[in-house]
């Protein structure tokens, strides 16, 4: 089963409802791109291996490539995201729910990039569907726990094995490279770092859209009336493009001031470390892809940072950033959870 594009014309042009949630999810998408598309090429700047607009080029191509080829491939997180929660079987309060938890992203989002704070838009995604869901279903019964749960293992997963594999592969490359001439070696990790912020972006394109795609998939199937059951279903090429390009326009517009956060003012790093730690971002994200695990870039990349900076000295980490960024992510859950879950009682009550 799939969605064409004439289908998708069709429903956008009969129910306002679908056509404001499809606004609301672009926008959703591009605040994504301002906030978490460039992580995966901070490194890359900060240690000058690449220019800011250029890095913000890449990371949008890669980004789209990543979603076309893994999606092709494995829609594992998306299928994650139409299960974990249960909004009903009223289409239109259903659409009007899914509306509240957009906006309360949004909301959550702007005020998070416009403090220069990194946080995670997927956590943000998760949150306000997850608060919106129970505001219509009155009760936790509105969560699916067998595919929530992912969330618990995508943090775990996350944070250990993106601050465990920074610190491994400082270690490693700094013993591997202990003897080869400073210049040279600076110069193929400059090629190999450009190279590793590609492959960041690469599957942070497959994470995030994939997120994305199924919050436009379920939106299209409860606006027809067909229910959320998407088992057979295939993520259509055309909604691929539109969230790619959402997504470059994002990056474009906002990505320089969330570089400066990740890549500049937490650890200051070297070629060879920058190397490190997004090669440590993409093997994790990798492995959270294909496990069906919804994690944030944000998140892994910047424990990735931390974890090459605790291997260089403690130190080097500024750790009152850090904190901060951690804050962060504990109060996104809780906070955005209660923005979704307040906006859709009360655009329930309205609409």
């Amino acid at each position: 089963m799939t969605i064409d594009w004439s289908f998708f014309i069709t429903e956008l042009v009969s129910n306002p409802l679908l056509m404001v949630v499809t606004l609301l999810n672009i926008g959703v998408i591009i605040v994504n791109g301002a906030t978490d598309a460039p992580n995966a090429i901070a490194t890359a700047v900060s240690t000058r291996a690449m220019k800011p607009r250029r890095a913000i080029i890449m990371a949008a191509i890669c980004n789209f490539v990543g979603l076309l080829v893994i999606s092709a491939i494995s829609p594992a997180v998306a299928q994650t995201i139409f299960g974990m929660v249960d909004f009903g079987g009223d289409a239109h309060k259903a659409l009007v729910t899914l509306m509240a938890a957009m906006v309360a992203i949004i909301v959550w989002g702007s005020v998070a990039w416009y403090f220069g704070i990194p946080t995670s838009q997927s956590h943000s995604l998760i949150a306000g569907i997850t608060g919106a869901a129970i505001a219509l279903m009155g009760s936790f019964d509105a969560i699916n726990w067998s595919e929530w749960v992912k969330v618990i293992y995508g943090i775990l997963l996350s944070t250990l094995m993106g601050f465990g594999l920074g610190w491994v592969f400082y270690q490693i490359i700094k013993r591997v490279f202990c003897n080869a001439n400073r210049q040279r070696a600076n110069v193929f990790f400059r090629w190999a770092q450009v190279f590793s912020g590609a492959g960041v972006a690469f599957m942070h394109g497959a994470q995030d859209g994939q997120k994305f795609m199924g919050i436009f998939v379920l939106a299209i199937l409860m606006a027809a009336g067909m229910g959320t059951d998407t088992a057979a279903l295939s993520l259509p090429v055309w909604l691929m493009l539109l969230c790619a390009i959402s997504m470059g326009v994002g990056t474009g517009v906002g990505g320089e001031r969330i570089i400066k956060s990740v890549g500049v003012d937490m650890v200051k790093l070297e070629a060879f470390q920058g190397f490190a730690a997004s090669s440590s971002t993409f093997v994790s994200l990798i492995v959270a892809t294909f496990g069906g695990l919804p994690v944030s870039t944000t998140h892994t990349n910047t424990t990735a940072i931390m974890g090459v900076g605790a291997a260089k000295s403690p130190k080097a980490v500024r750790w009152s950033i850090a904190i901060d960024m951690v804050k962060t992510w504990v109060l996104t859950f809780p906070g955005c959870g209660l923005m979704g879950f307040v906006f859709a009682k009360l655009f329930l009550l309205v609409l």
